[in-house]
């Protein structure tokens, strides 16, 4: 199924103590890029976070949150810096000796100063930690794949109509070319007759011009490889793997023949064709730029 490198998933869950939140953004890019963003003392996820999405994505500029929050406290201490509390009482003890201040000072003013307290944790068990970091991340990157489906359908659909329409204009080149020969072969033939005061020209004359013309007006080729590269896209639409190279590619060819075509053809009817083939194709092109 074609995907999108536009996608977002979130899951979280409540493991072992502790409440796990991942969210998973992407958006369109050339490779695959990833960023992370981890709370403290968890950094040592980041590389097992990137090769879990990597295993299911190869392109898209992707950035993963993780939130983990510990609600229980079993492996936790509370240390008080006994000294510097000492330090501090007898500071403002003397500070309010020399303003004549009144001595109210308490335990719970004393709860003001942080520096007075460290919060030491235990030692995590980083398998476990993974282990449910891993399973939340699972269920992240697969909401996250669904919403990239998603949107990659509704990027086939809009590219399978475009190329329908140029198809259209393809067959209109193909019925419209053979025509402007044999304009051009009575355009001669006219003004041979004028330059010869009414005589008949040369008929082998005429139609050795109207072949050459005929080979530079030619546009069976271009027109064919035309019909060959989309029929080449719809293929590759209906792949389940990463194909937003290969659509790349084609849309290429696809507006190096169309170019071709519009250098060769000097025909209004011709000419306003490929202007709206033009425009077909780089809107197909925008499109694909979105596709993994």
């Amino acid at each position: 199924m074609i995907k999108s490198m536009t996608g977002y998933g979130r899951a979280e869950a409540l493991l072992h103590g502790r409440s796990i939140t991942v969210e998973i953004r992407s958006v369109n890019h050339r490779y695959f890029e990833f960023s992370c963003r981890t709370p403290r003392g968890f950094a040592f996820l980041e590389d097992k976070l990137k090769k879990q999405l990597q295993g299911v994505i190869s392109r898209g500029k992707c950035d993963v949150g993780l939130t983990v929050q510990t609600l229980e406290s079993e492996n936790t201490t509370v240390l008080v810096n006994e000294s510097l509390a000492g330090e501090y009482l007898a500071a403002l003890r003397s500070m309010g000796e020399k303003l004549a201040l009144k001595d109210d000072i308490t335990l719970e003013s004393m709860l003001r100063f942080s520096d007075l307290f460290t919060v030491q944790k235990g030692a995590e068990d980083e398998e476990q930690v993974w282990q449910d970091v891993s399973s939340v991340m699972e269920e992240a990157i697969r909401r996250f794949v669904a919403m990239r489906e998603t949107e990659g359908g509704k990027l086939r659909e809009d590219v399978l109509s475009r190329l329908v329409t140029l198809e259209e204009h393809v067959s209109f080149v193909e019925e419209r070319s053979p025509e402007t020969v044999e304009a051009y072969r009575a355009r001669l033939t006219q003004k041979l007759t004028e330059l010869l005061d009414g005589a008949v020209p040369d008929e082998n004359r005429i139609l050795t011009e109207t072949a050459i013309m005929a080979d530079r007006l030619a546009v069976d080729e271009e027109t064919v490889r035309l019909r060959s590269h989309i029929a080449q896209l719809r293929e590759i639409l209906e792949s389940d793997e990463p194909v937003g190279r290969k659509l790349d590619f084609l849309v290429q060819e696809l507006n190096r023949e169309t170019n071709t075509i519009g250098s060769k053809c000097s025909d209004t009817a011709i000419t306003r064709h490929v202007v709206e083939m033009k425009s077909e194709i780089e809107k197909i092109r925008e499109q694909i730029q979105n596709i993994e």
